[in-house]
This record gives structure tokens, sequence and C-alpha cells, in this order.
């Protein structure tokens, strides 16, 4: 090799030594399209003195795998810019970072305060572990500011928002509801799944949208399994802010229950960056023209999608956003029981079965709507989500039309 940097022959004449402590070192100058892969659980200091005094939670240094590298570091960066956030930390799964926020917020006596179409795993740690530790929660309507109003108590110190809701699309009114947590619990801290906006649909740290209102949330949660992702091949989440001193809060929790992410993971989702727009407006529009479909056919009750006009929201999402993903709910018309409601998901071959969305692949899923809600539903049919993946659109149409013929008339 002639073009490379030898600064000195390692220390030790023994191949092994050599191997192991080569002096080769890659160019400075080196650039390229995708950021470096760097993997690593010990990390090198060039003297004691280093090892004392470098700091990893400003990200100025590096110290540990589990704290950070190159590769970790670039994407909290790129993470924070799609965020509009200032700070950024990655989590093993989405459902890991609602879970680190919960823990570093919230303590014996507290409570939490969940929207009624919450994710349900958000709700599933509310029921069990947070209860277990002494912790309460409140359920409220998420298109009802008056019963947020009414959820909050002087023990509320975290009120989640989502936007839009679980499986039923509702889209909330987010200014409002920030409104209403600053004038009625000032103690509270706001936190958003913001996995379905993702930082392409509305800005959840300005939620004034420019209008000097100064609204924002506190804290955004995204599962980057999702539109970062794209593939549906990686397992990751993110949790985003503004301010230092809860960010630090949220580092110092992080580090003592020991999350990390791989570096390949971290590179997949770097990888996905650069086209996750494109995919989410494609996704979107794909939506759109499904749910347009399916508001003729007679099998359907209602078409839940926060751009229909009529859904519920709709005039919230129209406030906030232009974009509205690529998730579409099918309410059955009550006639039909889940025994055949399940042979119409199976009599589809295009759309998969299978939890997650925004990959390239359609998935279906069913849900009982009053098995989800702790407050009353006004859902009476089976839902059935379609996450609409990249196949052709007509194709994704007549899939769902063949399916419906196995329905009773």
């Amino acid at each position: 090799m002639a073009d490379h940097d030898v600064s000195e022959p390692a220390e030790g004449d023994a191949l092994a030594t050599r191997l192991i402590h080569h002096a080769y070192r890659a160019p400075a100058d080196w650039d390229a399209i995708p950021p470096g892969v760097f993997k690593a659980s010990t990390v090198f200091f060039p003297n004691v003195q280093a090892l004392r005094e470098r700091r990893w939670i400003d990200k100025s240094a590096y110290t540990y795998g589990l704290k950070g590298t190159p590769t970790t570091y670039t994407l909290e960066a790129r993470l924070a810019e799609l965020e509009g956030a200032e700070h950024v930390m990655l989590l093993p799964s989405g459902l890991a970072a609602i879970t680190l926020v919960d823990l570093a917020l919230l303590k014996a006596g507290d409570e939490v305060a969940l929207p009624d179409n919450v994710y349900g795993p958000n709700l599933a740690l509310a029921q069990h572990e947070l209860r277990g530790w002494g912790i309460g929660h409140q359920m409220y309507d998420p298109l009802d500011v008056a019963s947020l109003a009414q959820a909050l108590t002087p023990a509320t110190k975290l009120v989640w928002l989502e936007a839009a809701g679980s499986v039923t699309m509702e889209f909330p009114d987010l200014r409002g509801l920030v409104r209403c947590v600053r004038e009625r619990a000032p103690q509270a801290l706001i936190a958003i799944d913001h996995t379905w906006g993702a930082g392409l649909a509305f800005k959840p740290f300005d939620l004034g949208n420019g209008t000097g209102e100064g609204q924002a949330v506190d804290i955004a949660v995204h599962a980057l399994t999702k539109f970062p992702s794209g593939g549906g091949d990686v397992l990751m989440g993110s949790v985003a802010c503004r301010d230092r001193a809860l960010h630090e809060r949220l580092c110092w929790t992080h580090s003592r229950l020991g999350f990390g992410v791989g570096a390949d993971d971290a590179a997949a989702i770097l990888r996905g960056l650069p086209t996750m727009e494109l995919r989410y407006r494609t996704q979107d529009q794909a939506a759109r023209r499904i749910a347009a479909w399916a508001l003729t056919r007679g099998e359907f009750s209602r078409v839940l999608h926060p751009a229909l006009p009529g859904s519920p929201g709709h005039e919230h999402w129209a406030a906030h956003c232009e974009l509205a993903a690529g998730l579409l709910t099918l309410e059955m018309q009550p006639r039909y029981g889940s025994a055949q409601v399940d042979a119409f998901i199976d009599a589809l071959r295009l759309f998969r079965i299978g939890w997650s969305w925004a990959g390239p692949v359609s998935l279906v899923a069913p849900y009982e709507a009053r098995r989800m809600r702790q407050l009353p539903t006004p859902y009476q049919g089976t839902l059935v989500r379609l996450c609409i993946g990249l196949e052709d659109v007509g194709d994704l149409i007549r899939d769902l039309e063949r399916a419906l013929a196995v329905l009773p008339a």
C-alpha cells in the first residue's frame, strides 16, 4: 500500500501484536455520501486527564460506545433538524422512547394524562408498570379540551398528546390542548408521539405556525422504525426537545437505564432520511386516493383519514398540516361480524397482515375499538387499518375490491 498514512510502526515484533496495534489511519479528508459507520464499546483516550475530563452529555466528546459514536451523533443532529429541536437521543424502539420519558419525569404520587386514542403500549405501560410504582393516570377525550381540563390535577406532571390518534386517526386541537395544560397545570410537561407527523406534516415545537403564539410541546417522541427507516427492517426511537436542562434530565435517565443502539441500525436510518419526504408524500397521496375510493363503498360506515372533510378533527388537521401520512382506517358496517371481517382481510393479497407502517409493503390489521378505549367510543363496527406502501395505487384498490367480494351482499 503506497497511499496510506502510517505514522510510526507498532510496538512489538510479534504478528499478533502488529495486527492489533497497526499504525495505519484513514486519511482525514475522506468524504462520501454515506456517513461513516463507527462501531465501538471501548473508546480510546489519549491520556488519563482526558479520561477524567471528557463529557459525553453535551456531545462534545466520546467516552464509551453506549454514550455515542460519530455515527449516532450524526443521526441525532440530522433528526434535530427534522424535528425542529435542539437535542435528540436515540433509543432501541419507539416504545423505549416513550418509556424513557415516563421514567425520567414521573415518580410515585405523580399522574400522567393520556388521550383515549393513545398508542396501546403507552396505555399498557401506565396500567401496569407505572401503576405498580405508585404513578396514576387519567384519560381524556383528545377532541375535547374541556375533557383534558377535567383530567388535570395538582399531581399531573406529564401530559401525552397524539396526532393523529392511534388507529382511529382523530386529529386534536393541539394548540387548545397545549394552552389548557399551560393554564391549568403549569407544573406538567407536554410530550407528543410524533411518529405520524414525522417532522414533515407539522412542527410540534412550533404549533403557532409562525403566528407568534409560541405554543409548543416540551418533548417529541418518534418511532424511527416507521418513516425515517422506510424499509421495515430497523427498530429505533428518538426523544427530542429544545430545553437543555430537560435534555440533560432525560440523558441521565437514558444513561442509567443503559439504552443504546447499534451502529448498523443508525446507519440504516441515515440511509433512509434522504428519501423520507419523497416516500411520505407518495404514501400520503396514495392513501388519499384509497380513502376517496372507500367513500364510494357501502361496506364501510366510516372512512377515518385526517385530510377527509368529516373525519374527526379534520378542521384541526387543516389548521396545522398539508400532509397526512399514508394511513387510513375503515370502519366496517356493524352488520359484518368479526369472522366476516377476518375473511375480507385474509382475502387480500397485496396488503399483508402485520404491525407497523411506512415501509414499502402495504399492511392491514383489524381492531375492536371498544376494547381499545377507556371512555365511550362512537365506533361500533370493526376497524380495519390500512398502512399504504409503495405499490401501484390502482393495484391496491383492485386488491381491496376483490377481497370485498367475500362479504355477503
